[in-house]
């Protein structure tokens, strides 16, 4: 039964990730005026990606050609540390919250070295952005959970996420909004970045494996819509009453709110335009601030004075 409830999480990932895209590209539809892809879009491109041969340049070493595959599995990876449901945590540990974070840096590593591995200095203006974001996305991050997790009394991430303690008004304001913040940048998406766009200007995550095609670039699509799916289940939990996930009914209003998280994702991106590049600092200080300050009201226990 727990090799079961283990592989629960990732198989979650792996079967609805694209789902999740589809539903912020239906939703973007809908504000634009148009009728929009199918909701199973995204399964039918990575299929045809992962029919196709891959293309790789002679410049390029060891490294460009398995990073799709080390990117993909260590992104994988990180979704043992966060259950889909209250049935059981095989995963749980003390300071599984920085193995968590070290699953998704190392990812990043890896994407980073791809890039430069090609020797273009398009996709190495896209690493040095990238490299830069993450200096200022992972503290940030990591106070945010931290939140969590001493809101619950917990030094486990994955317990963290199931305790009585959640949600909290203070919980909700000073950590999912952050975390929220943090999923957009995360997952490269609009007001920080542009999956759609090739403006040399403007692109961060797209830039970086412009020389990746066929299964490579499959994997590396599959790996984001993971890594978005990911984000999105963290924030869930924070959202949803913990009472209820351990019923069926309760299975529902989770799902309902991880559509919801989609559905709010499309709303964003369709209602804001994509903020310059030098203003994306400026936001995620901002986000660490508002992350902090949770910390501190919770660890000093300031609002019951």
């Amino acid at each position: 039964m727990k090799i079961i409830t283990l592989f629960l999480s990732p198989a979650g990932a792996l079967l609805f990730a694209p789902l999740f895209l589809g539903i912020i590209v239906r939703v973007k539809a809908f504000f634009a005026g148009r009728k929009g892809q199918p909701l199973l879009q995204v399964y039918y491109n990575l299929f045809k990606l992962f029919r196709k041969g891959r293309v790789v340049s002679r410049t390029t070493s060891w490294i460009f050609k398995s990073a799709p595959f080390i990117i993909f599995l260590l992104t994988l990876s990180a979704t043992f540390m966060i259950p889909l449901f209250r049935i059981s945590l095989p995963t749980v540990f003390t300071g599984d919250v920085i193995l968590l974070i070290y699953f998704l840096g190392l990812a990043r590593f890896f994407l980073i070295l791809s890039a430069l591995d090609t020797g273009s200095a398009f996709e190495g203006m896209g690493a040095s952005r990238e490299a830069f974001y993450s200096a200022l996305v992972e503290p940030v991050l990591f106070i945010t959970l931290i939140t969590v997790m001493k809101a619950a009394g917990t030094k486990s991430i994955a317990t963290a996420l199931f305790s009585p303690a959640l949600p909290d008004p203070i919980i909700l304001i000073f950590s999912a909004v952050p975390l929220f913040i943090l999923l957009l940048v995360e997952s490269a998406r609009i007001p920080f970045d542009d999956p759609s766009t090739h403006l040399e200007l403007t692109m961060i995550h797209e830039v970086m494996i412009l020389d990746n095609s066929g299964p490579d670039l499959a994997l590396l699509e599959y790996a984001a819509a993971v890594k978005l799916w990911l984000f999105s289940l963290i924030l869930a939990h924070i959202i949803t009453p913990y009472g209820i996930l351990g019923t069926i009914p309760g299975a529902g209003i989770f799902v309902l709110v991880m559509i919801g998280i989609a559905v709010l994702i499309g709303i964003v991106e369709s209602i804001k335009a994509r903020v310059q590049l030098g203003k994306i600092p400026q936001i995620l200080f901002g986000a660490g601030v508002v992350s902090f300050l949770g910390f501190f009201i919770i660890v000093t226990d300031v609002l019951t004075w």
